[in-house]
């Protein structure tokens, strides 16, 4: 898209984009949905450095990758639209720096005190709150509802929307020196914007998670392991994003109809029971298995060669 202000809607393998910055008498503009998309985000870099492997970094290090409002936003849009990109199979997530993946919320620039002005409860919370904290929520969602696999490495710091994020994304890898926190009690605050509605899912114990929850204790990559919360240690951040690049580039290197699948199904299951999600797969795979990647899949198998399969 070229600019964030562009409505576009997809059919026919063409993105149709009516865009309010460019108007030339209310022209329609046709844009193929295969070309290159670009990405430009102001506390963010978005790279390709494999082929189909998406590095999203947040870049804020002067800050330790402390997040805004505007930021949470952005980073909601970012997932979205490479969940569309067809150049995309898989997702990469990491900060910038060697201290921190991110101090949470930037409480300097966040409005946590409220307004000196004698409003209505009621009102405001209607008409401002919820609003603002359901946007926020839906961005960090966009993780979760992205049609690729989304890899987070976490390093240093990594309290408050650390969390709330990394526990929307598919998979998670730390560095022995992570320090993580569900902070947010610490400021007088219930999590809000995911890490009380995913981490009961992500880990086993809901003691555990009450525990680090009541708390806003800091613990380690240890503990984060023994509870399932990352499935890998590194030594250091640049071993732990290598890691998460060769998981990426083999993920990418699937059938992405497999691939997207299969986190379809997998997202699916965790809110039904095993039969709905039977029922589930049963709808889903007799579409998916008119696909031309399972000969691709087959052949490359019986040759012991590597299939490359077609862009969605």
């Amino acid at each position: 898209m070229s600019c964030d202000r562009c409505i576009s809607n997809t059919s026919n393998r063409h993105t149709y984009a009516f865009c309010g910055a460019d108007l030339h008498g209310g022209l329609l503009i046709f844009k193929p949905a295969n070309m290159p998309q670009t990405y430009s985000y102001d506390a963010y870099t978005v790279s390709f450095p494999k082929d189909g492997v998406a590095v999203v970094e947040i870049n804020r290090p002067e800050a330790l990758n402390a997040f805004t409002e505007t930021m949470i936003v952005d980073i909601g849009r970012i997932f979205e639209q490479l969940s569309t990109d067809s150049d995309c199979r898989a997702i990469v997530l990491t900060g910038a720096g060697d201290k921190a993946f991110t101090a949470g919320l930037d409480i300097k620039k966040a409005n946590l005190a409220g307004s000196a002005e004698v409003v209505d409860p009621a009102r405001k919370m209607i008409s401002e709150l919820r609003p603002m904290l359901m946007k926020l929520q839906n961005a960090v969602t966009q993780a979760e509802k992205s049609l690729k696999p989304v890899i987070t490495v976490l390093h240093g710091y990594s309290f408050g929307m650390a969390i709330d994020l990394s526990t929307a994304t598919d998979i998670r890898v730390c560095t022995e020196d992570v320090k993580l926190s569900v902070k947010e009690v610490d400021i007088g605050l219930a999590a809000d914007v995911g890490s009380l509605s995913r981490l009961v899912k992500v880990v086993g114990s809901m003691s555990w998670v009450k525990d680090i929850c009541f708390t806003a204790r800091v613990f380690g990559a240890e503990e984060a392991l023994k509870q399932g919360l990352v499935s890998a240690i590194y030594k250091n951040k640049k071993d732990a994003l290598e890691g998460a690049l060769r998981l990426a580039e083999l993920i990418a290197s699937k059938s992405p109809v497999a691939v997207q699948g299969s986190k379809e199904l997998l997202n699916y299951s965790v809110d039904h029971s095993v039969e709905d999600g039977l029922r589930y797969t049963a709808a889903w795979n007799p579409g998916a298995l008119q696909t031309t990647d399972i000969p691709l899949a087959v052949q490359g198998s019986l040759t012991r060669t590597k299939p490359r399969f077609e862009k969605l």
